[in-house]
């Protein structure tokens, strides 16, 4: 009965905010999975992508009221190392995001996220998490995780895993920002490689 009653609010809610029921529902949910305060409004996502570890570059894709904003997607070369290295690279990524939110210098980087949900596994949610810890940004930070045929299985913090299977409309909009990024992001490789 209560899920009924936050489906139907969440459709009400959606018409007068320009947004479907269903992407309520999803980021309502999200929200209760993720214990988040407030459905998140706008996700980014990163992932890394390279060659071996040649031309490391990452893809930031935006995600506002649950359907892609594609104005706010942003490309990043990795510049402060050679070689592979996931996590150094998502911590540089994220380093030079959020220092661009503090010069206020880009609309897609002056408004700080709801959540971020990191393509990776708790090691890239740990250094990003130290990034943000460093520069007082206070974001709802995940990891989201693959199973061994390269799809999504779960969401991870800084503690265990959140298995989201379950909760069919969640997995739906996760899996469709992880393929979104990495498919941004393998892309751009692919171009800049080319």
């Amino acid at each position: 009965l209560l899920d009924m009653c936050r489906n139907n609010a969440a459709e009400n809610l959606g018409a007068h905010q320009d947004r479907s029921g269903r992407e309520m529902s999803a980021l309502n949910e999200l929200a209760q999975l993720l214990a988040l305060p407030a459905p998140p409004r706008i996700i980014e996502s990163y992932d890394i992508s390279n060659t071996a570890g040649s031309e490391n570059v990452a893809g930031m894709v935006v995600f506002r009221d649950g359907r892609p904003y594609k104005a706010h997607y942003r490309k990043f070369k990795i510049k402060g190392f050679t070689g592979q290295d996931d996590y150094r690279s998502m911590a540089e990524v994220l380093d030079r995001r959020f220092a661009e939110y503090e010069n206020g210098a880009d609309d897609a980087f002056g408004t700080l996220p709801d959540l971020i949900l990191l393509d990776g596994g708790k090691g890239q949610v740990g250094a990003v998490k130290e990034v943000l810890d460093r520069m007082g940004i206070d974001v709802a930070l995940f990891g989201m995780v693959k199973d061994s045929k390269h799809k999504t299985r779960a969401i991870t913090g800084d503690g265990g895993e959140i298995a989201i299977n379950s909760t069919r409309s969640v997995f739906t909009l996760v899996s469709e920002i992880q393929e979104e990024v990495h498919r941004f992001s393998v892309g751009f490789h692919h171009k800049k490689h080319t």
